[in-house]
């Protein structure tokens, strides 16, 4: 039996129209802060913020086009797609229909992922494994998020954190087993649900709810449950971290990123960071980031890429790509 894997062969990302500073940012909404308080505390200097005419899916699906385009990829050849996202545009159906009717992509697989932040990395997995199995040749795996819609502009303590956006990869079944995604490993943990989470739910309120966030016990498991996730994922595939090119964390807050990649023991001109440009943009900031790697050049062909992330519930993943 010929062993396959799935490989990243395109990416793509967009951000809303509307970017706002730190400055504009406390002004525009009477928050009491400032540009040194949020850089100082999470390294972000500007989000952007979609507009009335900016959902979830519209930016998913440029996301996705400049992807498609980007791997030399025509919508009809596209046969799975899975839009990782805490922000649907409706309940249903799913925004991955909206995406696949936008692109114009024919019969194919199209479905959701909800697992917050870890979104991108559980979609991927899923993908990743559909296109072993033969369900797919080639698959669009997206995070996209218009999350400062769930945020409560008088709390400043999570209100600074987020933005929105949207990220993509275009996977294609191949046959080199050095090449693509070698693993991905995969967590939740219910018992900590509390602690990033939102107080509305369609059973619950019948309302989106916002978001309600306790900042210090978050950064003291991100740290611990990312190292050890990523340390299991290396191990999985044979590698050590010194072997890795490039770390692409989900871009929570700088001091998070920073922390991680140490008890790695990873160099820090050699992890990501793009927090600073778009804030914490949940399942879409991996891609995202991964993007603009990847577009600048520094991501290239041959690297071993790790991804990480880690989101409300608790969930948290890493995978391990030679791209």
């Amino acid at each position: 039996m010929t062993m396959r894997r799935s490989a990243i062969i395109g990416t793509g990302s967009v951000l809303p129209k509307t970017r706002l500073s730190n400055d504009e940012l406390a002004q525009n909404y009477h928050i009491d802060t400032s540009d040194a308080w949020i850089v100082e505390r999470t390294g972000i200097r500007f989000r952007h913020i979609a507009d009335s005419d900016e959902t979830t899916g519209t930016l998913a699906t440029e996301a996705a086009r400049r992807a498609l385009k980007n791997a030399n990829v025509a919508p009809e050849e596209v046969g799975l797609i899975i839009v990782a996202t805490t922000t649907p545009d409706y309940t249903l159906p799913a925004t991955a229909m909206s995406v696949q009717a936008d692109l114009g992509v024919g019969d194919c697989i199209a479905f959701d992922v909800q697992a917050v932040c870890s979104g991108f990395l559980y979609a991927l997995s899923v993908a990743d494994s559909m296109l072993r199995t033969d369900s797919a040749k080639v698959a669009l795996v997206i995070g996209a998020e218009t999350f400062t819609r769930l945020l409560n502009w008088e709390d400043r303590t999570t209100c600074v954190l987020f933005g929105d956006g949207a990220g993509a990869v275009v996977l294609r079944q191949t046959d080199d087993v050095e090449k693509g995604i070698q693993t991905v490993k995969l967590h939740a943990d219910g018992r900590y649900k509390d602690l990033l989470c939102s107080d509305g739910g369609v059973s619950t309120t019948g309302t989106v709810g916002k978001l309600l966030m306790k900042g210090r016990e978050v950064f003291r498991h991100a740290v611990t449950n990312l190292v050890s996730v990523t340390e299991e994922a290396l191990t999985a595939s044979g590698f050590s971290a010194s072997q890795v090119d490039w770390v692409v964390p989900h871009q929570a807050n700088a001091r998070i990123l920073s922390a991680t990649a140490q008890k790695l023991g990873v160099p820090s001109e050699q992890v990501v960071m793009t927090v600073d440009r778009h804030a914490n943009t949940a399942a879409a900031s991996v891609p995202l980031a991964l993007d603009a790697a990847v577009q600048d050049g520094r991501i290239k062909s041959g690297d071993l890429v790790v991804l990480e992330a880690m989101g409300g519930g608790f969930t948290w993943g890493a995978a391990v790509i030679r791209f």
